[in-house]
């Protein structure tokens, strides 16, 4: 199959907006719980009501404060309430946020606000502020400057009380569905950042139509505790997603502490990157491991994914089903009430979860459904269903949207999901679109009899080896990260005799697994890069993922280096993905060690000093 093609399960509305998601949604339950806000380790609920009452009086703030319809305004914060409050009053007083990641650096701030013409800024905190005071001089448009940390927001709502409720629902009413609702910056991996318009039709026709789709999870009384940024795409969406179908919404930015917010919050179900999986599931090893019993986290991780399996044949014998309610009392219940209790369903994006994950946390009564998409989708293209699911692909197309699988295996993709244009480049903007209107997503993929899609690799990171072998760097590295050990893993071999890879150690994990193994766990990062023990464990895991592929495929050699992959050493995006070119010049000496003078072996060295 080269297309798989979901209909429309809503029909469209091209004049609505994105404020009549929550218009309607106060319509038909004011007071339903839609977000709830954290106080000590309680949590105070905020209904649609309420929330929309916030919204006004906040839009009428922003209006006393100058802004005018079509305003764009850029907004750093983290992950919090004030997320959808300042989203949806811009959008009431007829403004356009930019999103910025709170991460990023003057310079991105600087390059984000003078190419969107940005007229004001919102920020969080004073070091926010103090970066922005580094390029402010550079963005003379900017007139308006509003710190959340000074109370501006409520000094805001004071000074709006004089605007008449008829003017903030003439300005919420201009838009229509092909207005521009927001101008989001893709991370820039590779390059620099381009503006992406996504339209309040984007956001509308994809939550209502993704909501149909997904309404086993979205029932009423579903949750969700979200801990990933908002800047990006993937949590904003869901965070629209979810005042459309009356889903309680929390926030927790500070990721030291989510397992207390998971176990007082209790969602129901999670959005997260394979990474939180991973990381529980290796904590969770090594916990047991500390404790004497690694054993019987192995074994019980063994039935889990077992069980899975057997789930899927359609016959569970009764040897197994003795050994998973075992298990399920020993370990697979601490894990579950480590995740609050009672989340049920997890939304999956950014990279791959892999089978054994997926299957792990399944029989786990936990089903991750990993998703497909970019920010010229609007988050989702692709999503597995909660009724109906396959573990190691993306999913079916959301109603709405095609996926096609071009020629050379690129996917495309068109629906009412799919951006209208990147802001101010008509080059960018026609080299993206195939000449019947499908958005080229640089995504290597293909769909089966099913129309359920798999993605391989980006197109512009696949390897040709001096021997003519194509690799995709990413279906190695998927499953390197996933050890816990290991932090990040890069795939070289461009134009080279063999395959190898760069990998860095996961600083967090490292002293508990060295204290497992009867080593020091305040042992040096320089030191763990020659430490034997911790060179054999990576050649594990390497001959692990070299088992998915041919031997032409395998990583031959690696080296550790002895840092870490950050957003601030420049290695890895807002979202955590790695900038493989930046990575690849950096250590470009690094590299060419692992081939010069040396045949392929399966063996490692490890980083000379």
């Amino acid at each position: 199959m080269n297309q798989a093609d979901t209909p429309l399960v809503m029909n469209l509305r091209p004049d609505d907006n994105a404020t009549d998601l929550l218009v309607n949604r106060v319509t038909h339950t004011p007071e339903r719980v839609i977000f709830a806000l954290p106080v000590g380790d309680e949590w105070s609920d905020v209904t649609a009501r309420e929330f929309h009452s916030q919204v006004v009086d906040l839009a009428k703030g922003l209006v006393s404060a100058g802004i005018q319809p079509g305003d764009k305004v850029g907004f750093i914060c983290t992950t919090k309430y004030e997320w959808s409050l300042v989203d949806f009053a811009l959008w009431f007083a007829g403004a356009v946020m930019v999103p910025i990641y709170e991460t990023s650096s003057p310079a991105q701030i600087r390059w984000i606000m003078e190419d969107s013409g940005a007229a004001a800024i919102i920020l969080e905190t004073a070091e926010h502020s103090a970066r922005f005071d580094e390029v402010r001089a550079d963005l003379p448009l900017v007139t308006t400057l509003l710190r959340m940390d000074l109370n501006d927001l409520s000094k805001l709502v004071e000074a709006g009380t004089t605007v008449a409720d008829e003017e903030i629902e003439r300005r919420r009413t201009l838009a229509v569905g092909s207005d521009i609702a927001t101008l989001i910056y893709t991370s820039g991996s590779t390059g620099k950042p381009k503006g992406c318009v996504l339209t309040h039709s984007n956001f509308v026709e994809t939550s209502r139509n993704a909501a149909g789709a997904l309404q086993v999870m979205l029932q009423e009384g579903a949750s969700t505790l979200l801990f990933i940024t908002t800047a990006h795409i993937f949590a904003r969406f869901i965070s629209v997603l979810s005042v459309h179908a009356g889903v309680r919404v929390g926030h927790q930015a500070d990721t030291s502490q989510l397992l207390p917010a998971l176990g007082s919050f209790k969602p129901t179900f999670l959005l997260a990157v394979p990474r939180v999986f991973e990381k529980v599931y290796n904590s969770s090893e090594q916990k047991a491991e500390a404790g004497g019993k690694g054993k019987i986290f192995r074994a019980a991780a063994r039935t889990a994914v077992e069980h899975s399996h057997a789930l899927d044949a359609g016959t569970v014998s009764l040897g197994l089903r003795l050994r998973f309610a075992l298990f399920n009392r020993l370990v697979y219940s601490k894990i579950r009430a480590a995740l609050g209790g009672n989340t049920r369903y997890a939304v999956s994006g950014s990279a791959p979860l892999g089978d054994r994950l997926g299957h792990f946390y399944r029989s786990l009564d936990l089903t991750i459904m990993e998703g497909y998409g970019l920010t010229e989708t609007t988050a989702p293209a692709t999503v597995n269903l909660p009724q109906n699911f396959k573990i190691g692909t993306v999913g079916p197309p959301l109603p709405g949207v095609s996926v096609r699988i071009a020629a050379d295996g690129e996917v495309l993709v068109k629906g009412v999901n799919v951006f209208d244009r990147y802001w101010k480049n008509e080059a960018a903007t026609a080299e993206s679109f195939t000449e019947d209107g499908y958005f080229k997503t640089g995504d290597m993929g293909s769909l089966d009899s099913e129309g359920y899609l798999s993605i391989t690799g980006r197109k512009k990171e696949i390897i040709v080896t001096a021997g003519g072998k194509n690799v995709a760097p990413a279906y190695l590295e998927d499953p390197l990260r996933a050890h816990p050990l290991i932090g990040q893993a890069v795939v070289v071999g461009d134009r080279k005799p063999y395959i190898a890879a760069l990998i860095t150690l996961d600083t967090e994990m490292m002293p508990t697994w060295l204290a497992n193994q009867g080593e020091n766990p305040a042992m040096t990062l320089d030191a763990a890069c020659r430490n034997p023990r911790i060179l054999a464990e990576i050649q594990v895991a390497i001959d692990e993922a070299n088992s998915r592929v041919s031997r032409a495929e395998s990583i031959r050699k690696f080296t550790i280096l002895p840092l870490e992959f950050t957003e601030a050493s420049g290695h890895l995006t807002p979202k955590m993905s790695i900038k493989r070119n930046v990575i690849l010049a950096n250590f470009a000496a690094e590299i060419e060690g692992l081939y010069s003078g040396h045949e392929p072996t399966t063996g490692h060295i490890a980083v000379e000093h």
